[in-house]
Order: C-alpha cells, then sequence, then structure tokens
C-alpha cells in the first residue's frame, strides 16, 4: 500500500487521535504445515493411516504466487478508511510479499480440508504452470502430494493411481507415495497391490510407522477374504473367524 508519508495534509492527519501502523504487507493466511492426507482417499472402515509430512528443500517463492488466491478485500472503516484517504494523497507503493512455497502448499491443503477440492486442484495446476514458466529448479513435492489427494478426493483415482505411480518412480526412496498409492489400491479392493505398494514403502524406511500400521489392516482385510473363501468351502471355523475379522475391521 504505502510506506512513507510525506505530504503535510498526510503528517497532520496523523497526528491526530487515530494511530495508524506506518506500512502494510500481505500477511500470510494461517495454515497447516505441508502433509500427506489420506482421509479423502480411504473407505473409513480400512482404518488405514495418514503419512507424516515429507521433508523436502522448497525453492525461492515465485514472484506471482500470491496471485493464485483471490482473497476478497477487506471491510473499510476506522484507519483502513483513513489509510486509503492518504493512499490518494501520496505515491502508492507496492509492498506486497509474495507467498513463500510452504504457505501456498498450507492454504492449498487447508482449502482440501474444507472440500473446496476442484478449487484447489486449479490452483495446484496454475502453480505447475507457473514454476515451468518461469524454469523453477526441482520440484515441489509437497505440491504434487497435494495434487494426488486433490484427484482421490474428486474420485479421480485412476488418475490418482497413474500420479502415485508416476511419483514412485521418480522418487522411489520416499516411502509416502507407496503409502498412499497403497490407498488407492484398498479403495479399488486390489488388496493384494495395496500389500506390495505397502512393502515398498517400507522398504523405502522400516521404520515408517504408518505404513506398519497400515500393512497391518490390509493383511487382516486380506485374511478376512481367506476365511471367506474357506468358509464357502465347508472349512470348519472359517465361518467365524471371518466374522471376527469383519467385527474388527467394522471397529
Amino acid at each position: 500500500m504505502f510506506r512513507n508519508f510525506r505530504s503535510p495534509v498526510a503528517m497532520a492527519m496523523l497526528a491526530g487521535a487515530l494511530a495508524m501502523p506506518a506500512a502494510f504487507a500481505q500477511q500470510a493466511a494461517p495454515g497447516l504445515h505441508p502433509h500427506v492426507d489420506l482421509d479423502d482417499a480411504l473407505d473409513q472402515d480400512a482404518g488405514l493411516q495418514a503419512a507424516p509430512a515429507v521433508a523436502v528443500e522448497i525453492p525461492p517463492a515465485l514472484t506471482n504466487g500470491d496471485e493464485l488466491f483471490s482473497n476478497p478485500p477487506p471491510a473499510e472503516g476506522g484507519w483502513k478508511g483513513l489509510a486509503r484517504l492518504l493512499e490518494a494523497l501520496e505515491p502508492s507503493v507496492d509492498t506486497s510479499i509474495p507467498l513463500t512455497p510452504s504457505q501456498i502448499t498450507d492454504r492449498i491443503s487447508s482449502m482440501l480440508d474444507q472440500g473446496q477440492n476442484q478449487q484447489a486442484l486449479d490452483i495446484i495446476d496454475k502453480r505447475m504452470a507457473q514454476r515451468e514458466a518461469s524454469n523453477a529448479i526441482g520440484a515441489d513435492v509437497q505440491l504434487l502430494f497435494l495434487r494426488g489427494r486433490a484427484l482421490a478426493a474428486l474420485g479421480r483415482h485412476d488418475e490418482a493411481v497413474a500420479h502415485y505411480l508416476d511419483m514412485t518412480t521418480k522418487y522411489p526412496e520416499l516411502p509416502e507415495p507407496w503409502n498412499n498409492l497403497a490407498a488407492e489400491y484398498v479403495r479399488q479392493g486390489r488388496l493384494e497391490m495395496a500389500r506390495d505398494a505397502l512393502q515398498m514403502a517400507l522398504t523405502a524406511d522400516p521404520h515408517y510407522a504408518a505404513a506398519k500400521a497400515n500393512m497391518g489392516w490390509v493383511q487382516l482385510m486380506l485374511a478376512g477374504q481367506s476365511f471367506e473363501g474357506a468358509a464357502a468351502q465347508g472349512v470348519p471355523g472359517a465361518r467365524g473367524a471371518a466374522r471376527e475379522t469383519r467385527s474388527i475391521l467394522a471397529q
């Protein structure tokens, strides 16, 4: 908006009873830390857990990053109305601060949490186009995770699977894409493939707690299928075991 006041009119008005800040800057909206959230990708009965954040190197913000979001103008009154009056008397000075990559992903994550899935995907694609146009160095991995989450939330599960498969090819050392891929396979009923994906996650990080828990749920689902098949063939006790397995999964 403006930084210094040089006109006598401005100085006189500032000397009055109103106490007004001397400068304004765009403030980053508080948000969640970038994360991999599987809540929208999973059937709640499956019990799979969300993966934690991934530590990645983030390149500097693009100069037009803050233009990704349309923030409604605040209601004017009090010292804000005075600020507008002074701005008409003084040359304007742009003090806007571009959003950092982490602030952008925070906002997108918050939009997904609020169910604004299509809007979030549109912003993700626009952000990716900005990075490509500016020849940004490196990949924003958190942004890629959010794109997979948005696709899944929109019911575009085949695209989400393809997206996570691409990530596992490019970043095989990261367990999180494998974990997200497993979640999509569970939704599609492809339990063996989900188990294999989780095994890859644990190969990448044997201490990855979320993948360990998810592996337990997938193995329990597979056990339930085996008990059901055995019960259909008349194996004694299999029907009761299948019933108990279903009960555990329903908790």
